[in-house]
């Protein structure tokens, strides 16, 4: 568009210069699947804790997906975003009469939820209600069905990117507050 106004300004039809024709059953055009997927911004790298033997290896991702409304993004009553949290993770051990547990936790740990529990392929699916959180995921025993709170130990852990901003506090003229005080 900037071309064909650069042109219009260079005054009469005689004045400017000539543009060839194109030819367009001889363009070849980008499909969809030729671009390049987007990064996944919205993903929550999950990092082992190796709290327990045999599960450094082990590799997670959490992708979130905010919920649709007929007005767009879907929130909760006080406002927050309603997301769906799809947990995958690889290497995680065998390890009897335990299980996996995916949960959802507010930054200073006062508000828990459950995600779900891990099957075979390391896979759960659930709501989070909150826009800073961290995902923690634990060793629980078979048919735990505790819903607001981990009895195990967190095998990985995840912040989304909203959990990463925080106050400065701790930093420049405000020094003598250390970033642990809030929990970062």
């Amino acid at each position: 568009m900037w071309t064909l106004l650069a042109l219009l300004a260079l005054g009469p039809a005689e004045e400017r210069p000539a543009i060839a024709p194109v030819d367009l059953d001889a363009t070849v055009f980008a499909t969809c699947s030729a671009v390049a997927e987007p990064p996944a911004y919205y993903a929550i790298s999950l990092v082992p804790t190796r709290q327990v033997v045999g599960t450094g290896r082990a590799t997670g991702l959490a992708q979130m997906t905010f919920d649709r409304s007929p007005f767009g993004v879907e929130l909760a009553a006080d406002g927050s975003y309603r997301t769906t949290l799809a947990v995958e993770v690889a290497h995680l051990p065998s390890i009897d009469d335990h299980e996996f547990v995916a949960w959802a936790t507010t930054p200073s740990i006062d508000r828990i939820a459950r995600i779900g529990t891990l099957d075979e392929d390391g896979a759960t699916t659930g709501p989070v209600e909150w826009n800073k959180f961290l995902v923690v995921i634990t060793l629980e025993p078979v048919g735990y069905s505790e819903e607001t709170s981990w009895s195990g130990p967190v095998i990985l852990r995840g912040m989304s990117r909203s959990g990463r901003m925080h106050t400065m506090a701790g930093h420049g003229p405000f020094e003598q507050l250390e970033c642990r005080t809030f929990g970062y």
